[in-house]
């Protein structure tokens, strides 16, 4: 089975964080591992509280999985202070396994994840090990300073991503309005865009979580990594569709819609 280990934050609501990712690379066929940096107190309407977990505790659970039963791949998703980063990077220098970094700053209904001051570390700690970095266009403008509206400066902020070190970038497009979501590939040989119809609706929490897991799950031996998002976009894309309208606010997808 491909081995994911997933270094990311606990959803209560079991719709975004290590419960998406654990459902998602599941329903792929992978084996899911986890090393928990946070736990949250959320539902649909929002996250109420966080509480963090301290960093040698977090490098004992990555280091547990990885000794004994390894990793084909990492993902990595809420981190929320440059200590938990410090000792993430510490985890991904050591493995040798494809890393998907999903650079998680604001939570579906605003709450904001990530503290005053990581963005830097982030820049500098993750992004140099990021073998695919999967920002949404708010988190893209973040990282690079440049306001994301449009085709143009999703360019613009994935070629500098690239200069700032991640090896390949997946920009997504879903905060952009337009009848059809934008996702832009950029690879150091070049770029790729992909597009799909936009579903109108509320229910979409945990899309990057789940697409980041699925890219980690699906990059597989002898599969291209634009063939390994073709894949993970018709996964979410599905999951969407087929959300399963739960909570009062932004309802959850349906891991399971391919079962």
């Amino acid at each position: 089975m491909h081995r994911v280990l997933i270094i990311a934050g606990s959803d209560s609501g079991g719709g975004a964080g290590i419960q998406a990712d654990i459902k998602t690379v599941t329903c792929l066929g992978g084996y899911a591992m986890t090393a928990i940096t946070a736990l949250t107190v959320q539902n649909t309407l929002g996250v109420s509280d966080v509480m963090g977990v301290p960093p040698d505790f977090i490098i004992a659970q990555a280091r547990a999985c990885l000794d004994d039963i390894g990793a084909d791949a990492v993902k990595t998703g809420m981190l929320a202070d440059i200590a938990t980063m410090e000792a993430v990077a510490e985890v991904l220098l050591a493995s040798s396994a494809f890393k998907v970094v999903d650079p998680v700053m604001v939570a579906k209904g605003g709450h904001a994840l990530m503290r005053e001051g990581a963005i830097d570390a982030l820049k500098a700690l993750m992004l140099p090990h990021a073998d695919l970095l999967t920002p949404n266009a708010p988190e893209a403008a973040t990282l690079t300073g440049v306001e994301v509206t449009g085709e143009d400066e999703m360019r613009r902020a994935g070629q500098m991503l690239l200069r700032m070190g991640a090896k390949n970038v997946l920009l997504k497009g879903g905060h952009i309005r337009g009848p059809e979501v934008v996702d832009i590939l950029f690879t150091p040989d070049g770029e790729h865009r992909f597009t799909s119809r936009r579903i109108e609706t509320a229910h979409t929490h945990g899309t990057g979580c789940t697409l980041a897991s699925a890219c980690a799950t699906l990059n597989q031996q002898g599969r291209t990594l634009k063939e390994t998002i073709e894949m993970a976009r018709d996964y979410l894309y599905g999951a969407i569709l087929m959300a399963p309208q739960l909570g009062q606010g932004h309802g959850p997808l349906r891991h399971n819609w391919l079962l």
